[in-house]
């Protein structure tokens, strides 16, 4: 062909082999499916899952080891009623032919209901450890996912442990979280929360009367609870964890302070008298927060000034090094000194337990007063002097300065809160009358004081505004009438914090004794 000068022209040939090209088509699925299941692999170790990839539905609750139960009800202090309460149940779960033989039906769900740190996690956990039986425990938050269907594929499969492993407690801590009213607030309801509520409600139905398992809930919010969720049938006992009274506050101060190396003139008495309204977690934290104040001083045993130190830091925060000049601590110490002789001067008020002019926290003073007993009922009388003794500061300002400051930012909220509640809540003005209007009530969802219908008209609402003010005006004269004949004294307690900066009882009664 060469020598005929024929033009030869050779390619090489780019097309694939069908087997080539089947390769390279599927590279591209082959990647995406790998970068899924890298991402839903990372999801689970980030969210403490373990097993499989299709493991989301499995429950995440806790198993506790029935051979080590760790807590009973010795080291539970207190609630002495609650666990009454909690007796039939271990009661049950320990020999369930004693009951069944009287047909008797022990309730199938227990809710715990109080504040924040008050022992309700701690309580059902001894309650496992009295009956000795598996426990199995999770938080309601870890129900809900990312995933539609979740939540209540989390919910059968720790019922179908409970069951497989009976005598059984299951404990589920924060239900709020999971089984708030639906369709609540503006935006309506959750749609994955409602579907693992429905499917916690049906394994509650679910129950054979032979079945041994029992469910404990605890929350902070039993207001918030869908009314299905309480119905008898369900969670049919309701046990309150209330705020401890101050016995025991002592039995709980003396279980925290076993560990710890007290000084002799560390009183606990004392201790659980001055903190009302501290709950175990707050008593918990006094003690670690006392332990660390005397190891800074380098101290050998935790005194009463360790306990008193932390006290003030947990409840107005720590000292603040600002440099504040002679008017503003002039202003301060009046101010300070009007709220403790008014409260000082009216009968029935908590006594006074320190007064302050060293700022902590928000606060630049502060006047502590300890009741010498827990309170359950509040009288009119008493909450009108509480009223005088907030405003007392203010008052002390006008009558010394013949101005105010907003220094009384703080008392002037507390009072038109106590007031409005005196009038609209608790029935406590002639002109609106005894009733409850609901006013002043907070409500958690977004949108909850707009769907539900005002319980009073335009007129009743200004009738209310008017007795507010009424209380509050009443409440600054006392004030003003008991400052003004007590001037000498004001002076002299405004003189001293000046130069002490703090002042206790003993010291505010002696100047007041010393001036009269």
């Amino acid at each position: 062909l060469k020598e005929r000068k024929v033009y030869i022209d050779v390619t090489s040939s780019e097309e694939l082999s069908p087997f080539w090209q089947f390769i390279v088509g599927l590279l591209p699925w082959v990647l995406i499916i790998g970068v899924w299941i890298f991402i839903m692999r990372g999801a689970q170790r980030v969210q403490g899952g373990a097993g499989g990839l299709l493991s989301f539905g499995a429950s995440k609750a806790k198993i506790h080891d029935v051979q080590k139960p760790g807590v009973t009800f010795k080291d539970v202090a207190g609630m002495d009623n609650a666990k009454k309460d909690l007796g039939e149940t271990i009661e049950f779960l320990k020999d369930p032919s004693r009951f069944k033989k009287l047909g008797a039906k022990v309730p199938k769900g227990v809710l715990l209901f109080g504040p924040p740190g008050t022992g309700k996690t701690l309580l059902a956990r001894a309650v496992a450890g009295e009956a000795a039986v598996p426990f199995y425990s999770i938080s309601a938050s870890e129900f809900i996912e990312m995933f539609v269907g979740v939540g209540a594929s989390r919910v059968r499969d720790m019922f179908k442990k409970a069951r497989d492993s009976q005598p059984s407690i299951i404990f589920i801590d924060e239900i709020d979280s999971v089984g708030r009213t639906r369709g609540a607030g503006l935006g309506g309801g959750h749609d994955e929360r409602e579907q693992t509520l429905n499917q916690l409600l049906s394994e509650l139905d679910g129950f054979e009367p032979h079945e041994e398992v029992i469910v404990i809930a605890a929350t902070n919010r039993p207001d918030v609870l869908d009314p299905a969720l309480l119905r008898p049938g369900r969670f049919d006992r309701h046990i309150i964890i209330d705020r401890p009274g101050w016995k025991d506050r002592r039995a709980i101060l003396e279980v925290h302070a076993k560990n710890k190396v007290l000084a002799a003139d560390v009183d606990l008495d004392r201790i659980a008298k001055g903190t009302p309204g501290m709950t175990g977690a707050d008593l918990e934290n006094l003690i670690n927060e006392a332990a660390l104040i005397a190891t800074r001083d380098n101290k050998e045993k935790i005194d009463n000034q360790d306990f008193e130190e932390a006290r003030d830091k947990i409840l107005m925060g720590a000292v603040r090094e600002d440099t504040v000049n002679d008017l503003e601590k002039k202003i301060t110490a009046y101010h300070e000194a009007g709220h403790a002789l008014v409260a000082r001067e009216l009968p029935g008020t908590d006594p006074i337990h320190k007064v302050s002019i060293i700022p902590r926290g928000m606060a630049m003073g502060v006047t502590q007063q300890l009741p010498e007993e827990d309170r359950h009922y509040y009288p009119m009388k008493y909450l009108m002097n509480r009223l005088s003794v907030m405003l007392g500061g203010r008052v002390a300002e006008k009558i010394v300065f013949d101005d105010v400051s907003t220094g009384a930012q703080s008392d002037l909220k507390e009072a038109s809160s106590l007031a409005e509640k005196m009038v609209a809540q608790w029935g406590m003005s002639d002109k609106v009358g005894p009733l409850s209007l609901g006013r002043g009530e907070e409500h958690p969802f977004l949108g909850r004081d707009i769907s539900l219908p005002k319980r009073y008209s335009e007129d009743m609402a200004w009738l209310m505004d008017q007795e507010i003010r009424r209380l509050i005006v009443e409440a600054e004269a006392r004030a003003d009438e008991i400052l003004k004949s007590k001037r000498t004294v004001l002076d002299k307690l405004a003189e001293a914090l000046i130069k002490e900066e703090v002042l206790d009882r003993e010291d505010v009664d002696r100047i007041i004794r010393e001036s009269a």
